[in-house]
Order: C-alpha cells, then sequence, then structure tokens
C-alpha cells in the first residue's frame, strides 16, 4: 500500500459523536457489527456447562487458534477459567431454541441433543461448525477475559448460520 495516507478529516469524530466512555452507545455502535452466534460448553466440577456467545473469532491458522471472551461477572466464567478444554458450537439459523436456552441457563443440556467426550466435554450435535480446543492462554481484557484455544479437533455441517445483530438474531435472506 505504497503511498496510502489517511484522510485526517476521516479520523476525527462529529462534534455529536457520543463519547465511548457512553456505555449504551457504545453497546450500540458495536451492535451494528453482525456475528454469528455460538455455544461454548467444557465439563464442569459438577457436570456440563454452556454459554450463548457470539464474542469468537479465529486468530491463526498456523498454529490453528481461535478466541471467544466470557464476561468476569457471569456466573458460569468460573467453570470455563478452570477446564483445560472447551468446545466452539456455531449455530444453524434454525438452532435459535438451542441459543436461546443457554442465554438462560448453564444447563441447557437436557433440550439439546449432545454427546459427552471421553473426558466429559459437552459436544452439540447437528452445528454449522465445531471447534474442540485446548486452552493455551488466557488474558485479562477490561470486564472480559480473552480465552484462546487451539483448535485439536473440528467439523464442519451446511446450512444458513444464525447470526445477532442491533440486539436481535438474525439469518442470511
Amino acid at each position: 500500500m505504497d503511498g496510502w495516507q489517511p484522510r485526517m478529516d476521516a479520523l476525527t469524530p462529529p462534534a455529536d459523536a457520543p463519547s465511548p466512555q457512553d456505555r449504551t452507545a457504545l453497546r450500540n455502535a458495536l451492535g451494528r457489527f453482525a456475528t454469528g452466534v455460538c455455544v461454548v460448553t467444557c465439563a464442569g466440577e459438577t457436570g456440563p456447562v454452556g454459554m450463548t456467545i457470539n464474542s469468537f473469532a479465529s486468530l491463526s491458522l498456523d498454529p490453528p487458534l481461535i478466541m471467544w471472551s466470557p464476561a468476569k461477572s457471569s456466573n458460569r466464567a468460573k467453570a470455563f477459567r478452570a477446564a483445560p478444554r472447551f468446545a466452539i458450537h456455531v449455530l444453524k439459523a434454525e438452532q435459535r431454541p438451542i441459543a436461546d436456552a443457554f442465554v438462560k441457563e448453564a444447563d441447557a443440556f437436557g433440550e439439546t441433543l449432545w454427546r459427552a467426550a471421553a473426558d466429559g466435554l459437552p459436544l452439540i450435535d447437528r452445528c454449522l461448525a465445531r471447534f474442540v480446543c485446548d486452552v493455551v492462554a488466557e488474558h485479562d481484557a477490561g470486564d472480559h477475559v480473552i480465552a484462546v484455544g487451539r483448535v485439536t479437533q473440528m467439523s464442519a455441517g451446511e446450512g444458513a448460520p444464525l447470526l445477532f445483530n442491533r440486539g436481535r438474531y438474525a439469518t442470511l435472506s
């Protein structure tokens, strides 16, 4: 990109722009970015634990690394921070009931098709994609933690993804 120069006026926000410290305005602005909907699972001390998230991203292909970010205030964060492995399940559009169930409670497995891996890691069936990961790093990030996992197994299926945009579920049309 030789010779590229940013326009300085493009870097200056308009006078009426909200401050990033305005949490509601920041949340609303961030909500303009459509994300996929996932359920992350781990084997907890008292059984399987799951949580609906949209804070999932790929980090590296070599080595194969992904990340997600649980809120420190989440009552489920302790189980995930103690677990050596987790699984990220990318949900299909028709799996919205699964997303809804894991928003409400950590143990929504009774309403979900799943199976346990040999070490107890809960694996949700029929997802658009699944990534089984070993935890390799955790980084403090304000009111969240960035959990980095090395992908050890994966699978991919077909279908339309379940999306989240502007505080609502969405699908591709």
